[in-house]
């Protein structure tokens, strides 16, 4: 059989003769994949240009430190993209990466978030320390850019990216890029910077090869997302506080069937919520404005009702939106409040957008308004179910928030959503936002101690769920508190069938208002103080969930109070030992 011609012409062969002599196995098997990219990229190839110097000297670490996973995607994201510009590229964990090598890099990224008021997460915690401390080095040789991940509506927003940008700064490396610093709808802006990022950072070496690249980055590529919710069918609400409870707590169980969503013990359900119909036309009455006004957002073009009922928050307001609002409206009265630190943080709590239209007046235009506002952004609720129980469902523990200010009363923007507005059959957007910090231990046989107070003991019902049906019993402790035994203690049924099949080993709880003095889940641990360290020394990985301010705190605390009485520590090998257990993922934490 006669040989097939080659489809290549004579000058076309010649320059791959030319491309090819002398590779080496390694190089040929590079070839190979940058071909079979340019087969699987058709309309997105950006082809080698033949005769330049490949670029093997530009080297880039991108170091992430997350608590729900988004830090790492942009990373990955990042590497993606820059790795197929010719750069070599690493990415690392913070808590994996050796912080003495600091002052032998050249270029680093560090794309961090900040957890709450001002806190680094887990993973970043010993990092921020060391760069922020005094054993930090010179690093005149480094160039870097942070990328700071945070929520607006703390005040010390995105704090840990900003303290570490600073700190870089001051040991004497470059900026690339300025700290860019992002809200909870980061997805477009993550995308813009991380382009940007590739052509400054390719600007700086003579060459590059470009290989086949996507023509836009893509944040949660997954089927349905914060960009794309599913519509949740309600299949079941049930009040599971007591009529004598100063609570409102719901049991909610949404149907995933036909989504084909997955999710692990850990992971949260996001909420993509709407106003309270009473709030938009108070706010629309007050401006004088029918709703039908035209307003272009991001998301695309809506009448002023509809973007004030689905598209912007209204229930609450931040630091960025009275700043915004004063420098359109030049309010003198407000301008007070927004100097003196403490007139302002008063002010922020428990006001929403009519009173800010209703104590500082001013003439507005619908676009005006809205440009002022923020997204609506989602609500994330820890899972209650393990999907091995209760297949394509996910379950929620929701405590509605109301209270009374000014004459009106109040609801927080989801739960009152979910409390009030919400029945069954009713359609909720959802997606799911992956938690990698919050998971059981890959070993089933691995003791868990869960430490939960309120609807923070949600993710240890769908752990549980899980351990039967894996039918793993034994080597779990549930530390529960709440306010009161009869009417505030969450599935307690469920806990007694768990503890008489042997799934839950043992539980200890703790209700504040029974008696006269306060007893909380501290004071539990307290008293088993010589098992509970027994656990940790026998391997036992421990888990916290609840409140940050007070409850989380108080109950970190209590635990280094343990390693020194019952491991004879001293309080420095205490918090080095607390330390470790981090790192090790030992000690996770779900806090809010």
């Amino acid at each position: 059989m006669p040989l097939k011609l080659s489809p290549l012409n004579k000058q076309q062969l010649n320059a791959l003769g030319s491309l090819t002599a002398g590779l080496n196995r390694e190089q040929i098997v590079w070839l190979s994949g940058y071909f079979q990219g340019l087969l699987a990229s058709p309309g997105n190839i950006h082809p080698i240009s033949i005769g330049s110097r490949v670029k093997s000297d530009k080297q880039l670490k991108i170091l992430y430190g997350t608590h729900t996973g988004h830090s790492k995607l942009i990373a990955a994201n990042l590497a993606d993209k820059i790795g197929n510009s010719g750069v070599e590229v690493t990415t690392i964990a913070l808590d994996d990466y050796k912080m003495r090598q600091l002052s032998g890099e050249t270029n680093i990224v560090i794309i961090v978030s900040t957890h709450g008021e001002g806190e680094p997460p887990a993973m970043a915690e010993e990092f921020h320390e060391f760069i922020t401390g005094k054993r930090a080095p010179k690093l005149a040789g480094l160039s870097y850019s942070v990328l700071a991940l945070g929520d607006k509506s703390y005040k010390l927003f995105c704090k840990t990216g900003t303290d570490i940008d600073q700190a870089l700064s001051k040991l004497g490396a470059k900026a690339i890029l300025p700290v860019l610093k992002l809200d909870l709808d980061f997805e477009e802006g993550a995308s813009d910077w991380i382009n940007h990022f590739v052509s400054v950072f390719n600007e700086a070496s003579e060459t590059s090869i470009l290989l086949p690249i996507a023509s836009d980055n893509s944040f949660g590529t997954e089927a349905y997302s914060r960009r794309n919710p599913f519509l949740a069918t309600v299949l079941d609400k049930v009040k599971i506080t007591g009529r004598d409870s100063d609570k409102e707590v719901y049991h909610i169980e949404l149907s995933l069937d036909g989504s084909g969503i997955t999710y692990e013990p850990g992971d949260s359900v996001g909420i993509l919520a709407n106003n309270p119909p009473h709030l938009v036309e108070a706010v629309l009455n007050h401006l004088s404005f029918d709703g039908n006004e035209s307003v272009n957002l991001k998301e695309g073009i809506f009448s002023f009702r509809k973007a004030l009922s689905d598209h912007l928050e209204i229930t609450v307001i931040n630091r960025d939106v009275i700043h915004k609002y004063l420098d359109k409206t030049l309010n003198g009265k407000l301008k007070e409040i927004v100097e003196n630190e403490q007139q302002l943080d008063d002010y922020l709590y428990g006001h929403d957008l009519l009173d800010l239209l209703e104590d500082f007046s001013a003439i507005l235009t619908a676009q005006e308004l809205a440009d002022i506002l923020r997204s609506f952004p989602a609500r994330l609720y820890s899972i209650s179910s393990s999907q091995a129980a209760v297949g394509n469902e996910v379950h929620i523990t929701v405590a509605t928030v109301r209270y009374s200010h000014n004459g009106r009363e109040r609801a927080g923007a989801c739960s009152g959503y979910l409390a009030d507005r919400i029945e069954l059959d009713s359609q909720v957007s959802v997606f799911i936002e992956k938690n990698p910090a919050f998971k059981l231990p890959e070993d089933e046989k691995t003791p868990v101690i869960l430490i939960g107070a309120g609807t923070g003991v949600a993710p240890y019902r769908a752990f549980l769920q899980q351990r039967e049906a894996n039918n793993q019993k034994g080597n779990t402790w549930l530390f529960f508190g709440d306010r009161r035994f009869y009417s505030d203690f969450l599935y307690q049924l469920e806990w007694q069938k768990l503890l008489k099949d042997g799934y839950l080993e043992r539980i200890d709880v703790a209700f504040s208002r029974d008696q006269e003095e306060k007893l909380y889940v501290q004071h539990r641990l307290i008293e088993n103080q010589k098992e509970v360290f027994k656990w940790l020394t026998n391997g036992a990985n421990i888990y916290l969930c609840g409140d940050m301010k007070q409850m989380a705190r108080d109950v970190q605390k209590t635990l280094l109070q343990i390693f020194e009485t019952e491991g004879g520590m001293s309080t420095e090998k205490a918090l080095d030992y607390l330390k470790t257990l981090k790192k090790e993922k030992r000690f996770q934490s779900d806090v809010y």
